[in-house]
């Protein structure tokens, strides 16, 4: 059952409700409360379609344990629901009404209320009623919340007027975002996290009557509205009513400019006066206000005017709309001065509250209409996965980030925000954006040209919906296939991983940030700094996590061979920014034992910034400094001075800037500390344009899904697809042969894409617009029949294509060992075993990293590794129609079973299913000749060395590696497999010369 309530933060709740003492008088002409719940039977534990009453959690163990126990105590009946919970992450509980009946009416009452039995432990509990939409689980969730601060039975009462519409999480989008009370279909509480306690509710009832002031209500067009100095404002008042109907009553709104940092006659002319909307008014009807403000020609910072609205007859604005002059005259607002000065006029104005808010960043979701950006001064905002606007389109989110970068010039020097998200395979939190391969895919293109196209339509598409800033590329490099983001990764091996920052270009533009203002690129960042990929397996402290934020074990040489190594290339290509590891650094020799990244200062401040020369900024990863040892206060002031700039903190930003302050103040972090990261970030800010252009660019907006955008995912997913075995010339398929396609992969999208698709862990299904491997084969022309688990009759078939795999998983919930394993499903083994029985048969592994096949190898007559290929299926079905040819090389190492991992290229030990490098091609031919062919192609590299002629000596290993891989495909062992892996290695470090004499090796070998 889809849970009701997604994240459960303080941060998030509305704050206290009145708690009526029992026995509250009613309103002589008040109505008869209306039940809903007396718990004494009449609702059961149920969950949809039918009414009931059910629970949710984040884990297993999150859901309370809920009763009907008799009590004498109730306040109501014989009988009350109870419970007892120890939540760690969220969980609650629900009562649905029936999706197969009507929804009920609660248009009647005033508002909602319960009896509680409070076990005063000051822990605020979040109250949600659902409007709306097609029954309880698709419904719109209104929230508020109260606190559990007294002790026995009282009465809660919640006037509708109360609620808030969910920002952070709505389950289908928005219906019409309007509380109408006319649908209603239940209602849920979300329960304390981090106490164990119990409760006991009873009695849930309608309360009251309706008033005008519940039906109506009086909105601005805008919360902020910025002029220039000397302009004149319209501020717009509308009044929206329940339904749509006239207004009963009259509804006068009184305004009034005060307060604020702009005086009246000096900075604008004094306004005040009261509108009025009489009875009968037209729902939607609107009246102007005008503010006009004055010009005194002197160099200024921003000015606030705020407008005092007093509502009788109706509910006020959730805020008060304020009229803003812009900032003028200031140097730091003129194009034309160098970026460095720039920087260097703004911080010598900003105060210390100021800059630590430019290093603290929220979750939009923890934001709500964002009053808070101004507030707290936030610099940057970002979607974390499954973080989207309602509705999920590319207008929604520039219309969202807009309203965000709108509040931002409320603020005295109306710095703009700068908004991120993991765009790490295309704009794949944006449903119909083009999804690439993940990286994993990409590595086995080994086509820089194509990493760099890639990069560039994913700018193009993030960046045409107002976001300037890419949580990617990641520049991991995986050591252990039992990590669960394996494929996020290019690769296992170093200098692969640095031969595909490419993307870099494509994200950024040039070297020197001169291109990012432009409308179709994006910051880059280089993540996860540094070793995320080398985790030992077993070390993670993280939840039920087995590898991932684990400890990363190495030798000096080694982390600086292995995994230092990308980022020495992403600092030269200019990268924006770099996010450090949750994992740990365990550098074997140094005394300091393993130390988590987030705070090691010799990393970060030493080798990133120092000896790297890194001019960007350092963004922490989600909540990661949470993981240091020590308070809070020392979880701040050690990530800051280790050199983290800017601070992931999602629902606990205001807690984050109010440390850093006061740990700033006390000395514990020095000025000159912030002042550099500040810079840091506002140097990126002025280089992507922000503060001539903070609102987004939607000109770019057509392209994004476009067929050209498609083209580009298609060809990256072709060239991804690693042909492993081909018995026969199995492979590429005839449009004239009669195709059996069977297996869990071929008709679905979300498995297809993978992880970090539309939300953070991806699902099964039709997520997205695009086509999966069936459909594609299908548009290719082929003669296809389809049958999932293989049940249709087999016979009368020429051959037969399984596409079996692993369903999305992202991070450490994919662990192996997390409830995951290598191994295809049963369904998929059984599928592979009746269709190879049959015909003859492709299997296409679709996965983000190698599944065990070995003991199904004799059977199969081609395997294909497709690794997550994205939206276009098309591509997949090109090369098995022969329409392009199987270029694709392994990037990682393919096991034969579990118990060798890790294995990787260069290991003393190295007895693969597949090595690294691996994969064979319908290219061209393969060159003939044996021994003699591969002497003259050494000759032909060592020349290649002496010149530099890279072209050359690619060319001769890329040949010598076909008549190798030719005669090795009957058989590999450890003697051929080593030599064969260790020359991909050498060629992608240019030594041409050696990678041939590999090659030879493992030919003599065979």
């Amino acid at each position: 059952m889809r849970r009701t309530a997604l994240l459960a933060s303080a941060a998030l709740l509305v704050g206290l409700l009145p708690l009526a003492a029992a026995g509250t008088v009613a309103a002589a002409d008040d109505p008869a409360p209306v039940p809903v719940d007396r718990f004494e039977g009449e609702v059961p534990f149920a969950t949809q379609p039918a009414e009931g009453i059910f629970t949710w959690g984040g884990d297993a163990d999150d859901p309370p344990a809920l009763a009907l126990t008799a009590r004498s105590d109730a306040p109501e009946g014989d009988k009350v629901l109870s419970g007892d919970y120890d939540i760690s992450g969220y969980g609650g509980f629900t009562h649905d009404y029936a999706a197969g009946g009507p929804a009920h009416d609660w248009s009647a009452g005033k508002g909602i209320r319960f009896w509680w039995d409070g076990q005063d432990n000051a822990k605020k509990i979040s109250f949600e009623i659902k409007d709306g939409g097609a029954n309880g689980e698709a419904s719109e969730l209104w929230t508020t919340s109260f606190t559990d601060d007294f002790t026995g039975w009282k009465q809660i009462e919640i006037p509708f007027t109360d609620f808030v519409y969910r920002t952070d999480y709505q389950p289908v989008g928005g219906i019409d975002q309007v509380l109408g009370l006319t649908q209603m279909w239940g209602y849920a509480l979300t329960l304390p996290v981090g106490v164990k306690g119990r409760f006991a509710m009873d009695d849930v009832e309608l309360y009251g009557k309706a008033d005008q002031s519940l039906r109506a209500s009086v909105t601005t067009d805008s919360a902020v509205y910025p002029v220039k100095e000397g302009a004149a404002a319209t501020v717009r008042l509308s009044v929206a009513t329940t339904g749509s109907a006239p207004l009963d009553e009259p509804v006068t709104v009184a305004y009034e400019g005060t307060g604020g940092t702009a005086e009246p006659g000096k900075d604008y002319a004094p306004v005040k006066g009261e509108v009025t909307f009489p009875a009968g008014t037209v729902s939607g009807t609107s009246r102007a206000i005008r503010v006009s403000t004055l010009k005194d020609r002197s160099a200024e910072a921003a000015e606030t005017i705020p407008l005092k609205l007093t509502v009788t007859g109706a509910k006020a604005p959730a805020e008060t709309p304020q009229v803003v002059i812009d900032a003028h005259g200031l140097p730091y607002l003129d194009p034309k001065l160098p970026v460095k000065k720039r920087v260097a006029d703004l911080l010598s104005r900003m105060s210390l509250e100021e800059k630590a808010g430019q290093m603290t960043q929220a979750e939009r979701g923890a934001v709500g209409a964002g009053g808070d950006i101004a507030s707290y001064d936030l610099g940057s905002l970002l979607s974390g996965g499954g973080s989207t606007p309602t509705p999920n389109t590319p207008a929604a989110w520039a219309k969202m980030i807009d309203g965000y970068q709108l509040r931002t010039q409320a603020t005295r020097y109306q710095i703009p925000l700068i908004y991120g998200v993991d765009a790490v395979h295309g704009h794949n939190n944006l449903t119909g954006a083009t999804i690439m391969p993940h990286n994993i895919g990409i590595g086995a293109t080994r086509d820089p040209g194509l990493a760099e196209k890639a990069g560039a339509v994913t700018a193009a598409e993030v960046r045409a919906t107002g976001i300037p800033w890419d949580f990617a590329p990641c520049l991991c490099v995986t050591r252990d296939e039992r990590w669960g983001r394996s494929y996020e990764s290019f690769g296992e091996d170093p200098a692969l991983v640095k031969s595909m920052e490419t993307v870099i270009q494509g994200l950024q533009g040039a070297r020197d940030g001169s291109d990012l203002k432009d409308d179709d690129k994006v910051l880059a960042t280089a993540k996860h700094f540094v070793g995320d990929g080398g985790t030992e397996y077993g070390s993670s402290t993280t939840g039920s996590y087995t590898i991932d934020q684990g400890v990363t074990k190495v030798t000096r040489q080694q982390l600086e061979a292995v995994h230092l190594a990308p980022y020495q290339t992403a600092v030269d290509r200019g990268i924006g920014t770099v996010m450090p590891s949750y994992s740990s650094l365990d550098i074997l020799g140094d005394g300091q034992g393993p130390v988590k990244m987030h705070a090691r200062a010799d990393m970060i401040n030493g080798v990133l910034k120092g000896r790297m020369g890194f001019d960007g900024f350092v963004i922490s990863d989600w909540n990661a400094i949470d993981q240091l040892p020590g308070d809070y206060a020392s979880h701040v002031r050690t990530s800051v001075n280790a050199g983290v700039d800017m601070m992931m903190v999602p629902y606990s930003y205001k807690d984050f800037r109010t440390t850093l302050v006061d740990e700033a103040n006390a000395g514990r972090v020095s000025a000159k500390r912030i002042d550099d990261a500040v810079s840091r970030i506002l140097t990126q800010k002025f280089r992507l344009g922000l503060f001539e252009k903070p609102y987004a660019d939607t000109s770019g907006a057509a392209k994004i899904g476009s067929t050209a955008h498609r083209s580009v995912a298609r060809q990256a997913a072709a060239e991804s697809q690693v042909l492993l075995k081909n018995s026969a010339g199995v492979l590429p398929l005839k449009k004239s042969q009669k195709v059996y396609v069977a297996g869990s992969n071929a008709d679905d999208l979300g498995n297809q894409t993978g992880g970090w698709t539309i939300t953070w862990q991806g699902s099964s299904g039709k997520i997205t617009d695009g086509t999966t491997i069936l459909e594609g084969m299908k548009r290719a022309g082929g003669d296809v029949t389809y049958s999932k688990d293989a049940s249709a009759p087999t016979s009368g078939y020429d051959v037969g294509v399984v596409v079996v795999g692993e369903t999305p998983y992202a991070e450490g919930v994919g662990d192996v060992g997390n409830g995951n394993d290598l191994e295809l499903t049963a369904a998929d083994k059984a599928a592979v075993d009746k269709v190879c029985a049959a015909m003859k048969c492709a299997v296409l592994i679709v996965s983000g990293r190698p599944q065990l096949i070995g003991d199904r190898l004799g059977d199969i007559d081609a395997l294909v590794a497709s690794w997550l290929p994205g939206t276009e299926g098309d591509g997949v079905a090109d090369v098995l129609y022969g329409k392009r040819a199987f270029t694709g090389q392994l990037p990682v190492t393919w096991p034969k079973s579990q118990t060798q991992l890790p294995i990787n290229v260069g290991d003393t030990a190295y007895d693969p299913q597949f090595p690294y490098g691996w994969g064979l091609t319908t290219l061209t031919k393969v060159p003939e000749g044996g021994s003699a062919t591969l002497k003259a192609l050494g000759l032909l590299a060592a020349a290649a060395d002496r010149t530099g002629s890279d072209r050359l000596g690619s060319s001769a290993v890329a040949k010598a590696r076909l008549l190798v891989q030719q005669k090795l495909s009957a058989g590999l062992t450890p003697a051929t497999s080593k030599p064969f892996a260790d020359a991909d290695h050498l060629l992608l470090t240019g030594h041409y010369a050696e990678a041939v004499n590999k090659l030879t090796q493992a030919y003599r070998a065979a």
